[in-house]
């Protein structure tokens, strides 16, 4: 007699993210999806579609000159659906639908998007889609005077849709094609409209939605909020001001003072898993590069659109780093401390990470003869999902791209959901060796 298995939470999430960049790549290649109405590879739409689901924004076609309307709308689906989650897609359509939601959905819910219990999970979902809406339509109401203005009403139109819903799944993807290929926001420099929205569309995207239903909670009582949404608020805050003032005085410092503001403040936050750019990042120094591939890798927050280990583990690293300087027990946020758990999680992330990140970048590097840092921003844009590109993504073989691939997918369902989906149903080794010494450092 067989007993049917049940998929664990962790792999309903892997194989729903797989599910539908197959569904996307299927309908990618439909003569209808480009503009030339011919049959796109698969390599290509598979690449697309990984990149759009897992909001990444790498491409190897343009999407504004390439795609059709129609492949630009299926790419704008498998954006919001993996902006959102595929697990909070497919509960919010349970809900409207009028099913209810089980045990399992809530607790495969909770795992999607980092809560920290089962109960109230239908009220934080019925919020998370009532707030992305809102965030969505006001972006593109906010941006349309600019576009309709530049390319004319209806074009405009659905250059702000876009756009928002780009910008606030932190995807990357744009549609400036028709103004030069791969050319991003670069026409858009000094405009502060399209810059702020843009900016306030990636941070509110990439903070999760755990610290939005403390920020609507709480107000401005910020010692109200929960440790985990004061970690996010902080780190996130030190990663977009302190960058910044790096680029404002050692990259940008030929540019008109407005430009030169906005331009560092942009490309700080993009690097929040974003993959817009309004400025050329090939003249930026290798210095520059370093710091940025660092940041890339880091990315957003937990539960939130953008990928990335976290700006939660970082934190974790620096304060255990912090309780060994200090020679506390445990590491501590705000009055509380953290578990063992927390910290060994984190140090699995950011090594899997890094290993994996670096070891793609060796690889590419070595296949296609391409400068190793070059090679390593686009793998740590890769893995973070991010999307920036120095401009080579389009002309890799399919090996560098294959590696591209795994690497959007594994920076977007997380590495410990991977860890879990692999090792579901087997019991950990309870049994404690002999201790051994060994010195470090």
């Amino acid at each position: 007699m067989t007993v049917k298995k049940r998929l664990s939470s962790a792999q309903i999430i892997i194989l729903g993210f797989a599910g539908v960049i197959l569904m996307g790549s299927l309908l990618l290649m439909l003569p209808i999806s480009s503009q030339a109405r011919v049959v796109t590879p698969f390599s290509d739409t598979l690449f697309t579609a990984t990149s759009a689901v897992c909001v990444t924004g790498l491409v190897v076609q343009d999407t504004a000159t390439y795609w059709s309307a129609f492949g630009q709308t299926v790419i704008l689906l498998l954006i919001q659906i993996g902006g959102m989650g595929v697990v909070t897609v497919s509960v919010a359509l349970s809900l409207v639908s009028g099913r209810k939601i089980n045990l399992r959905q809530r607790s495969t819910m909770q795992e999607s998007i980092s809560a920290h219990q089962v109960g109230g999970i239908v009220k934080l979902t019925y919020f998370i889609i009532k707030m992305t809406v809102i965030f969505e339509l006001l972006g593109a109401l906010l941006m349309s005077p600019v576009f309709c203005k530049e390319f004319g009403f209806w074009k405009g139109i659905w250059y702000s849709v876009f756009h928002s819903i780009s910008a606030f799944c932190n995807a990357g993807f744009d549609l400036m094609g028709v103004e030069a290929p791969y050319s991003s926001l670069t026409g858009f420099s000094g405009e502060p409209i399209i810059n702020i929205v843009i900016m306030l569309l990636i941070v509110i995207g990439g903070i999760g939605f755990i610290t939005w239903d403390d920020i609507k909670v709480n107000r401005l009582k910020f010692h109200r909020y929960r440790m985990q949404s004061k970690v996010i608020l902080s780190v996130t805050a030190c990663l977009i001001f302190l960058p910044a003032i790096y680029l404002f005085f050692f990259e940008f410092s030929e540019l008109p003072m407005e430009e030169r503001i906005l331009g560092s403040l942009f490309q700080s936050v993009t690097l929040r898993t974003a993959g817009f750019n309004t400025l050329d990042l090939t003249k930026i120094s290798e210095v520059g590069v370093g710091i940025m591939i660092i940041l890339m890798v880091i990315g957003g927050s937990p539960g939130s659109t953008a990928g990335g280990f976290k700006t939660t583990t970082l934190a974790v690293m620096l304060a255990n780093a912090g309780s060994v300087f200090c020679r506390r027990e445990h590491p501590q946020f705000f009055g509380r401390r953290i578990e063992d758990s927390v910290v060994r999680h984190a140090a699995t992330l950011v090594t899997m990470y890094f290993v994996m990140f670096m070891t793609g970048g060796f690889i590419i590097s070595r296949v296609e003869g391409l400068p190793l840092l070059t090679c390593l921003f686009e793998t740590g844009s890769a893995v973070g999902t991010v999307g920036l590109s120095m401009g080579i993504t389009p002309g890799l073989g399919q090996l560098s791209r294959i590696i591209l691939i795994l690497l959007m997918y594994f920076g977007r369902v997380g590495g410990l959901t991977l860890i879990f989906a692999a090792v579901a149903g087997h019991q950990g080794n309870t049994a404690r060796l002999p201790q051994g010494k060994l010195t470090v450092g």
